[in-house]
Order: structure tokens, then sequence, then C-alpha cells
């Protein structure tokens, strides 16, 4: 089992940087694939990007490539999402799940199994 907590997010306005964090607890978090959903008001929970527990292979969302990176640190059993060039269509709840690794490229939230509370993403124009 892992537990995950949120931080990072906060008011930018549009064109700024946030790096946004994942702090995981759980001695086996090494075997979980983690990936960083967000949700606006009234729309639908939206897949952003993903590392799998080797911390190499990562997956974006065409939305958000090019501007977002994902990246892993497992010593500190922590995942990042750095968000450059953000938009004010950026702004939603952003939060972390997890699954247990495996070769697979999921992006729909139902197959992650663990959540934390998030955080929120507020752009200003």
């Amino acid at each position: 089992q892992v537990q995950l907590v949120e931080s990072g997010g906060g008011l930018v306005q549009a064109g700024g940087s946030l790096r946004l964090s994942c702090a995981a607890s759980g001695r086996t978090f090494r075997s979980y694939t983690i990936a960083w959903f967000r949700q606006a008001p009234g729309k639908e929970r939206e897949f952003v990007a993903a590392v799998w527990s080797n911390g190499v292979a990562t997956y974006v969302a065409d939305s958000v490539k090019g501007r977002f990176t994902i990246s892993r640190d497992n010593a500190q059993n922590t995942v990042y999402l750095q968000m450059n060039t953000l938009k004010p269509e950026d702004t939603a709840l952003y939060r972390c799940g997890a699954r247990e690794s495996d070769n697979a490229r999921y992006t729909h939230y139902t197959r992650y199994g663990y959540w934390g509370q998030g955080t929120q993403v507020t752009v200003s124009s």
C-alpha cells in the first residue's frame, strides 16, 4: 500500500512555472507507477503525465507536451511535475495516483487505486 501527499500548487500568472511534488510513504514506492491527473470544475479527471517505477520511462499527454515534465526520485519517495509556460486552461485540482507498475500505459483514472488529496493550481490571464 502507498499513501500520497501533493504539494506545490498555487496562483501563478500565465506564462509562469510551478513544480508540484507527490510525496509517498510506504516501503514499496519503487514498485509503483505514479501519474498526475487534473480536474477542473465540471470536467472529467484528465490524465497529465506518468512515470514508471524505473524513473526512466515517462508518458506525457499531448495537451501539455513540451511544457510539463514528470520525474521521480526513488530515494526521496517523491514524484515531481515541472510545469512551465502555464496557461489559464491549466487551472485545475492536480492529484497524483499510483498503481502497481507493469508495462501497460494506462491513462484513465480508474486504473489507479491510490490517490492523494490534491493541490490546486490557478493560472491567471
